[in-house]
């Protein structure tokens, strides 16, 4: 055996020399020189230091991938002389083996266990096997053996856990050591509770792995939401291939759905879009624990900004004391003709991709060797004037007649550049539920924006007044004021000190109609339900209209029971932000107008440089006072109500009555003596 180790080994270093030799060859007489570049085109640089001549491959830093364009179009490789040499870009990334059904599926029950076996029907190697079970509440360990002939079993793995819990968060997927195995043996152990179904299975096929780099996060921001945990990373760099999230934290048991996402920009606005979802858990069995606190995620994150979504449900927030992620490493590798000092170049804005004929020989290079050589620091490039970041994007754009706006707030601004404005109750109420209506003025002239929908949701407490019909004693009725009519709300929270009861809440609006009138308009409905057993635990619902008014009502039916005392009221509404470019004026204050019905969405040439926008570093602007602008117009009336309504249907009525003494006047009158004799 270690002699045909030896061989084996022997065999594999002379392909790899052949492998090599094959490129060398191809690369010198099918690769023509390229033209010499101009450096001063690059912002930045980084020297290589080649010590030999031959096949080179260098890991390029976050450094460099953060500079370059999110497709690496920029990258430029130049050697001593100024010319530029062709390279390719290897990005590994791993193979997911096969997943197909199990070839036979059969179960059987013993004593204390269920036994399953399966016939995986592959012929290659196989590492893993999912569960399928209808069973919505368990938690089970499960022993996997191998055979080749159905009598001999081989160990290969034990103490794995299979889950499903009520919540609907599961964990079916059993992991081995990689093998050839005709059949499959799955003991799952039934001692704790009895056995559940299980009903088919498929069998995975080897992974093949690639290599990970560690990355350096910061945990940004945290937010939390009912029943939501948001955090924004930074992840030190943009242009990254994220492979994997961790959560690192202290909690001894727990489940979590989580969503990953990158806010990317679409229509002129910037929107949180999910790239990956999993499940976190922490569970115990029989004095051991298992536990998987990673997200796969695999997918190249373009901005330096991440956002991780923790699902809470009904439980409380979870504790998070890291974020640790790792990703995929990007190289470049190159022909050097000869020894010496080669630059990389990267940070331009303009440049097409390079089409180098070394593109053809990329598959070529998995298995050559090459020296692996480690760049120089990034720097910033001498023969470079450093531009603006957002020097494409112009500060003002076309004139606008503001007249048919209704408000506009001061936009106070500490510093030049890149900006970010979150938009207050004020505007939250007033502007379109679209923000078509949203203007950014100075002297007359509109400033390009962007609109950023975020995750992150702000609180509001309403004041509470009861409001109980006495004509309806069973009833318990709230008013709950807010301070802005027309708010976006999207949830609505509940608590009571009650500790025994089961209600049907109803939170509604009376909405006044043209004529002056009110109808009730239905915003959300929801079960609320509470033994002594029971932890003390808020209602949350969904509000499924936005409301019109700034106050709401809330009820409920007692019953034959005592009133339901109401604790605490809770409302939120998602934050929404403007990204633009600005500076403090001299003289011209810069204003945002709001609160035109008619007006459209704005189409700005700023979409052209929204990367740079999105990417840039921005200072926190803040809104001012409220000041009204243009009248609402008799065809945009508020309704009347009380004294008004009175005065105009007795004035409506007088008008008709003066109508009809007129109408019967001009009626000719009839002559009631009758013809003469």
């Amino acid at each position: 055996f270690p002699q045909e180790m030896k061989t084996m080994k022997r065999r594999h270093r002379l392909c790899n020399r052949a492998v090599a030799g094959a490129i060398l060859a191809l690369l010198a007489t099918g690769v023509a020189p390229l033209r010499a570049l101009s450096p001063a085109e690059w912002r930045y640089q980084q020297a290589l230091e080649v010590p030999v001549p031959g096949l080179v491959r260098v890991d390029l830093p976050p450094a460099t991938l953060n500079a370059a364009r999110p497709g690496l179009e920029d990258l430029r490789l130049i050697d001593a002389t100024g010319a530029e040499v062709p390279f390719v870009i290897e990005e590994p990334a791993p193979q997911r083996g096969i997943r197909q059904r199990a070839k036979s599926f059969r179960v059987s029950l013993a004593a204390k266990s269920t036994a399953i076996v399966l016939e995986t029907g592959v012929q290659k190697p196989v590492g893993g096997v999912t569960l399928e079970s209808p069973a919505r509440n368990f938690v089970k360990a499960v022993r996997v053996e191998g055979s080749h002939d159905a009598q001999e079993w081989q160990e290969l793995a034990a103490g794995r856990q299979v889950f499903r819990l009520p919540d609907g968060t599961a964990k079916l997927d059993v992991e081995f050591t990689p093998g050839t195995w005709e059949f499959l043996r799955l003991t799952i152990d039934d001692q704790r509770a009895g056995p559940v179904p299980f009903t088919g299975a498929e069998v995975h096929g080897e992974k093949t792995g690639a290599p990970t780099a560690p990355v350096a996060v910061t945990i940004k921001s945290r937010d939390e939401s009912p029943g939501v945990t948001r955090l924004a990373l930074d992840l030190g760099a943009a242009n990254l291939r994220l492979a994997t999230i961790e959560l690192e934290t202290p909690e001894p048991l727990f489940t979590r759905a989580v969503t990953v996402a990158v806010p990317e920009i679409a229509d002129e606005a910037i929107r949180e879009n999910p790239i990956a979802t999993g499940t976190i858990h922490r569970v115990a069995l029989d004095g051991t624990t298992a536990e998987w606190l990673r997200v796969e995620i695999e997918h190249r994150v373009r901005s330096r900004e991440l956002l991780i979504l923790v699902r809470n449900q009904d439980s409380p927030p979870l504790r998070i004391s890291g974020v640790r992620a790792e990703r995929r490493p990007v190289r470049m590798v190159f022909l050097a003709s000869g020894a010496g000092t080669f630059r990389v170049l990267s940070g331009h804005a303009q440049c097409a991709a390079p089409r180098y004929d070394l593109a053809a020989l990329a598959g070529r290079f998995t298995g050559a060797t090459a020296s692996e050589i480690k760049p120089a620091a990034i720097a910033e490039n001498s023969e470079y004037r450093v531009p603006d970041a957002l020097a494409g994007m112009g500060e003002t754009s076309a004139p606008l007649d503001v007249s048919q706006w209704k408000f506009r707030k001061a936009v106070q601004i500490a510093g030049s550049g890149a900006q970010q404005l979150e938009l207050d109750l004020d505007v939250l109420s007033h502007a379109n539920a679209s923000f078509a209506d949203l203007r950014l003025m100075r002297a007359q002239r509109q400033l390009p924006y962007l609109v950023e929908s975020t995750s992150i949701l702000r609180a509001l407490t309403p004041q509470i007044t009861a409001a109980n019909d006495p004509k309806k004693p069973r009833l318990s009725r709230w008013s709950l004021k807010f301070p802005q009519p027309a708010l976006p709300l999207t949830r609505f929270a509940c608590a009571s000190p009650t500790p025994l009861f089961e209600r049907e809440l109803r939170l509604w609006e009376e909405v006044p109609d043209e004529r002056g009138d009110k109808y009730p308009r239905e915003l959300g409905r929801a079960t609320w339900r509470r033994t002594p057993a029971d932890p003390a635990r808020d209602v949350i619902f969904e509000i499924t209209q936005r409301p019109l008014t700034d106050t709401l009502l809330l009820e409920t039916d007692n019953g034959d029971n005592p009133p339901l005392d109401l604790a605490t009221v809770r409302a939120w509404h998602p934050v929404t932000r403007l990204a633009f470019k600005a500076a403090p004026g001299a003289g011209e204050p810069l204003q945002l107008y709001y609160g035109n019905e008619k007006a459209s969405r704005p189409r700005y040439d700023l979409a052209l440089v929204a990367p740079q926008l999105f990417a840039a570093e921005k200072t926190v602007a803040a809104l001012g006072a409220e000041e009204g602008g243009k009248k609402s117009t008799w065809l945009a009336a508020e309704p009347l109500s009380g004294g008004s309504r009175i005065a105009f249907w007795a004035v409506l009525a007088l008008v008709v009555a003066a109508l009809l003494i007129v109408i019967a006047r001009l009626f000719p009158k009839s002559d009631s003596s009758g013809p003469s004799a």
